[in-house]
């Protein structure tokens, strides 16, 4: 099939942070870019999983160990710490169980990496104050009648909601330009958010 991968911050943002060697569950991997440069590059043992039946197909005809699931249903068929990484990329705010399947990654796996679009991004926030509609940005390119995003939040409300759960947030990486005024200003500014999460010791998950 014809290389359609094209250069994505939050990929390079994930293959950076996930150790070489790791074990790792990519969770709605898509057509498999990002679990295939793991493997190329970072030498994983990884696997994915995908509702769309076309998704799974593309992953296997790039060589990748995949299988068909609703993530909204668990991840029962996965033993407690079984991954060294299981990865949500650009797919929590598309679940309609959004804490099942963060708790669900936080029982497999020893680290969880997500990342997902900040609604309080500053051209978000001025389309909803100026001209009163749901926004439309490169992050969220849809349109509101036609959206698989149903659980938008924001950065902040992603940290507030991990620090209620006794989620350990280990690292953030704040993607946006220019890159120091992301950094003071990560709330207002960032496009997107990497979380690097794992589960507090004697704190239960909902």
């Amino acid at each position: 099939m014809p290389d359609r991968d094209l250069p994505r911050p939050d990929y390079e943002t994930i293959v950076r942070l996930v150790e070489p060697g790791s074990r790792v569950l990519d969770l709605g991997c898509g057509e498999g870019q990002l679990l295939a440069r793991l493997i190329a590059e970072k030498r994983v043992r990884g696997r994915g999983v995908d509702i769309q039946e076309s998704m799974v197909r593309a992953c296997i005809a790039r060589g990748l160990s995949v299988f068909q699931g609703d993530l909204d249903e668990g991840l029962k068929q996965f033993a407690d710490g079984c991954y060294d990484y299981v990865i949500l990329n650009q797919t929590l705010q598309a679940t309609r169980r959004p804490v099942l399947v963060l708790s669900e990654m936080l029982r497999v796996g020893r680290r969880a990496i997500v990342a997902f679009p900040n609604f309080g991004h500053l051209p978000v926030r001025l389309q909803l104050l100026l001209r009163g509609r749901m926004p439309v940005t490169a992050e969220l390119p849809y349109q509101w009648y036609d959206t698989p995003n149903i659980h938008l939040c924001t950065r902040r409300d992603f940290v507030s909601y991990c620090r209620r759960c006794g989620i350990r947030i280990e690292r953030i990486v704040d993607l946006g330009r220019p890159a120091w005024l992301c950094r003071l200003w990560p709330g207002l500014l960032a496009r997107e958010a990497v979380f690097v999460l794992s589960a507090q010791e004697g704190r239960g998950l909902p």
